[in-house]
C-alpha cells in the first residue's frame, strides 16, 4: 500500500517528499572528500552536517529515508502515539495521524534539502565497498580520506515456527496501519513491547504480551517491572511472563507453554540486528563481532583505521542519544587527531510507558552479580508536595527514585527513577555522574518549591544523614553540652 492510499497520506507525502525525494538526482562526485558517511540515521547525520560546518568535504549516503530508524519507524512515531493515547477521546485514527503529523513536522530538520544547503553531498542509493576498497554509491565510486559506517540496525525476528508465515508486524511496519487490528500478540516486553503494548491498548486493541524473562522490562529494578506490569494490566493488557513462545500458529495465534493465545495478527519486539549485510566489509578488512556489529576501539576505529563507526550498528547501547555522543567523537577522530573516546561515556536510557521508568549507570543486580557492595538511598515521589497536589497522581501508585552510590561514598554508581517524566527527573543525576559529582551536592543545591526536581535534594538529605555514625552522634552530644 501506498502512502497516497490511506489517512494522514498528506502528512506522509511531505515526510518522504523531505527525506527520500522522487526523482531526485544524485550530485557529481567531488575529485576527493574529507569523510564519506554511509547511513543517514542520527549517527550519520550529526557527523556529515558537524563535519561539513567544520569546512570539511562530506559526502552521506542513504539507501532508504533520511532520519534514519529514530524518526521514521522509531522514537518519534511510538512517543507521538503513546503521548496522544493518553487522551481520554483518543481512537486509533486521530493517533495514527497525529504521529503522521509529527513525523512530518520533523522531517525538515534532517530533509535531503537541509543536508545539501550545509555543504553536504548526498547521494541516494545502496552503499557498499568495491574489491578495490573504494565505498561506492550503487556502483559510483567516492574517494574519500575516511569513512564513517553508521548504518544502524533493524528489527530481528526469532526462528520461531510458523513466525515468519505469520508476517509479523515489527517497529518498521507497525507504523503504516491503516486499521486497528482486534487483538494483537507482542512478543517481547522490553522498552518497546511495553510502550506498544500500552499505547495499542489504550487504543481499544486487544493486546497479549509474552516475555521468556520472569518480569517484563527484566534489565530494570524489580519494582520498576512491578509498576509497569500494574500499568499494563490497567490498561487491560494480558501479560505472559516466564515462558517462552514455542509457535505460532496461522496468522497470530501464539503457543506458549500450555496456553494458546489466538490473536489477529503478531508484533515482534525482540530485539535489533545490525545493518551491516552487503556492504562487502571483507575486501577492506573491518571486523565484525558475532552478532555481525562491527568492531571498533574506543575512539571508533574499525580494525581499518581508514574506516570508523557510530551508532547501532556498533553498539549494545542502541539509543539515539548515545549515536548523537559518539558522533561528535567520530568528527574529531575523522577530521583531525584521533583523541576522543568513547569509553566510560554516561548513557541513560527511558522507557516511556506510564509511568516512565528512567535508568542511568549500573543496576543493583549487575552489582549484586559482580560482588560489589554499595549503598541504596531511596525516596517515594509521592510523598513531595507537587505530588500531593496533583490530582493526576492515583493513590497507590508506584513513583519512586532511588540512587546506588559506592559504599560508605557519595559516589554515584546508578540510579532508577519510576514515576511520570522520569526521563526528565533523572536529567540532573546524569550531570552529576558526567561532572564527577557525587550525592553530597544535592545537598547542597536549592530546588524550587513545590517541584518533582525537590526528590534529588531528599536524597542528598539522607545520604548525608547517613554520615551520622554512632561516632559523630556522640561526638556531636558532647559538643552540645558543652555549649549550652
Amino acid at each position: 500500500m501506498t502512502p497516497a492510499t490511506y489517512p494522514g497520506a498528506d502528512f506522509d507525502q511531505i515526510s518522504w517528499g523531505l527525506l527520500s525525494p522522487q526523482n531526485y538526482q544524485n550530485p557529481t562526485p567531488q575529485s576527493r572528500y574529507h569523510l564519506v558517511v554511509v547511513g543517514a540515521g542520527p549517527a550519520g547525520l550529526i557527523s556529515a552536517i558537524g563535519a561539513a560546518g567544520l569546512g570539511a568535504k562530506v559526502a552521506l549516503i542513504e539507501r532508504h529515508r533520511m532520519g534514519g530508524d529514530c524518526l521514521n519507524v522509531g522514537c518519534m512515531p511510538s512517543k507521538a502515539l503513546l503521548a496522544y493515547s493518553k487522551r481520554s477521546d483518543a481512537d486509533f485514527q486521530q493517533a495514527f495521524s497525529w504521529l503522521r503529523e509529527v513525523r512530518a513536522g520533523i522531517a525538515p530538520h534532517d530533509s535531503v534539502d537541509r543536508y545539501t544547503e550545509a555543504g553536504v553531498d548526498v547521494f541516494l542509493g545502496e552503499a557498499s565497498f568495491n574489491d578495490a576498497g573504494d565505498i561506492c554509491v550503487d556502483g559510483q565510486p567516492l574517494n574519500g580520506r575516511r569513512i564513517a559506517l553508521c548504518t544502524g540496525a533493524s528489527a530481528a525476528v526469532p526462528p520461531i515456527p510458523g513466525l515468519h508465515e505469520a508476517q509479523p508486524l515489527t517497529n518498521e511496519t507497525v507504523f503504516d496501519l491503516t486499521e486497528p487490528p482486534a487483538s494483537l500478540a507482542i512478543l517481547g516486553a522490553g522498552a518497546i513491547g511495553c510502550e506498544l503494548a500500552q499505547a495499542f491498548a489504550r487504543l481499544g486493541v486487544k493486546v497479549s504480551l509474552f516475555e521468556l524473562a520472569e518480569r517484563v522490562l527484566p534489565n530494570e529494578t524489580p519494582l520498576a517491572s512491578q509498576a509497569v506490569t500494574k500499568a499494563l494490566e490497567a490498561s487491560g493488557v494480558d501479560v505472559y511472563v516466564g515462558q517462552g513462545v514455542q509457535a505460532i500458529r496461522g496468522q497470530g495465534t501464539v503457543v506458549c507453554g500450555a496456553a494458546e493465545v489466538h490473536c489477529e495478527r503478531v508484533l515482534v519486539a525482540l530485539g535489533r540486528k545490525p545493518n551491516t549485510q552487503g556492504l562487502n566489509l571483507k575486501a577492506v578488512g573491518v571486523e565484525l563481532n558475532a552478532q555481525g556489529s562491527v568492531v571498533t576501539n574506543a575512539k571508533l576505529q574499525t580494525s581499518n583505521k581508514r574506516i570508523l563507526a557510530a551508532g547501532d550498528c556498533t553498539a549494545q547501547l542502541q539509543f539515539t542519544h548515545h549515536a548523537d555522543a559518539q558522533a561528535r567523537a567520530l568528527i574529531q577522530n575523522a577530521l583531525f587527531a584521533p583523541t576522543a573516546k568513547v569509553s566510560g561515556l554516561i548513557v541513560p536510557h527511558c522507557t516511556y510507558t506510564d509511568p516512565e521508568v528512567a535508568s542511568v549507570g549500573v543496576m543493583p543486580q549487575t552489582l549484586f552479580s559482580a560482588g560489589v557492595t554499595f549503598d541504596t538511598f531511596a525516596f517515594d515521589l509521592n510523598e513531595l508536595d507537587r505530588s500531593r497536589a496533583d490530582p493526576r497522581v492515583k493513590s497507590g501508585s508506584i513513583q519512586h527514585a532511588e540512587v546506588y552510590t559506592q559504599k560508605g561514598s557519595d559516589t554515584i554508581l546508578g540510579a532508577t527513577i519510576i514515576g511520570s517524566d522520569a526521563g526528565e527527573l533523572l536529567a540532573p543525576i546524569c550531570v552529576m555522574m558526567s561532572n564527577g559529582l557525587g550525592l553530597s551536592a544535592a545537598q547542597k543545591t536549592i530546588f524550587s518549591y513545590p517541584t518533582r526536581s525537590e526528590y534529588l535534594k531528599r536524597l542528598g538529605d539522607a545520604y548525608n544523614r547517613s554520615r551520622m555514625t554512632p561516632s559523630v552522634a556522640k561526638l556531636f552530644r558532647w559538643w552540645l553540652a558543652r555549649t549550652l
